[in-house]
């Protein structure tokens, strides 16, 4: 395998993984803030805040990934 293979090998693999992981983060997030909701519904409007800002900072991981694998793939 020449090293371009290998490059590109590699990239998919830091973005499959990133995004898999993302998935998993932000469906243990939002099912744990909907249990929240449910236990106490005065504090909706703030759990939900808190949840959005949480998945926010979830999404940051693949787009990283994704950056850091582009920049494998430009070596």
């Amino acid at each position: 395998m020449t090293t371009s293979v290998v490059a590109l090998l590699g990239a998919a693999i830091i973005a499959a993984v990133a995004a898999i992981a993302t998935a998993m983060g932000n469906s243990r997030v939002i099912s744990k803030t909907m249990e929240s909701m449910a236990r106490q519904p005065e504090i909706q409007n703030s759990l939900r805040t808190t949840m959005f800002i949480g998945v926010g900072l979830i999404e940051a991981v693949p787009i990283i990934a994704i950056v850091i694998a582009f920049m494998l793939l430009n070596k």
